[in-house]
């Protein structure tokens, strides 16, 4: 690490620095709480569950090793199987051995699932047009788009492990 990379990391953020934080996070942080509480009103669905329920309906055969989900809903372990544990009391999933290996399981979209994602996809896309992208420029949705992809691409590059 060169010593500009080293005082650019170490430094404070600027007063101008932290209020694009703040409002970065307060305002996403507030649509979310927004989007998922009529996402429960109008579904009877979590934000966590239909974020897993969307993961197993992009899977191959709606099923996924719970490992595999996990990172891709970028949930700790733990957190997810107590959550499936709780989808699964509820129908929404069931969980099987894995098919190809005996030492995990998998987590499979049951009709119940499938049939409580498509009711729910509506009314929260919608929910998603009026309250995101509504609200935004095209020229807007498209640095918001940029902005995405940097940070993802920088956490991936960084060492971020919590």
């Amino acid at each position: 690490m060169n010593e500009s990379t080293t005082s650019r990391r170490r430094r404070s953020p600027t007063p101008s620095e932290l209020s694009a934080w703040r409002g970065f996070i307060e305002s996403s942080e507030r649509i979310r709480a927004v989007i998922g509480a009529r996402l429960q009103a109008d579904s009877g669905l979590s934000t966590g569950d239909y974020t897993v329920l969307l993961s197993l309906t992009e899977s191959p055969d709606n099923r996924a090793r719970s490992s595999e989900l996990a990172a891709k809903v970028g949930w700790e372990r733990s957190r997810l199987s107590h959550h499936l544990g709780r989808m699964e009391q509820r129908g929404l999933i069931r969980r099987e051995e894995c098919l190809t290996d005996n030492r995990g399981a998998e987590a499979c979209l049951t009709p119940a699932g499938a049939d409580a994602f498509r009711r729910a996809s509506a009314p929260h896309l919608h929910a998603v047009q009026e309250l995101f992208v509504s609200a935004l420029s095209p020229e807007q949705l498209e640095a918001v788009a940029e902005i995405a992809a940097t940070l993802a691409s920088h956490l991936e590059s960084s060492d971020t492990t919590p």
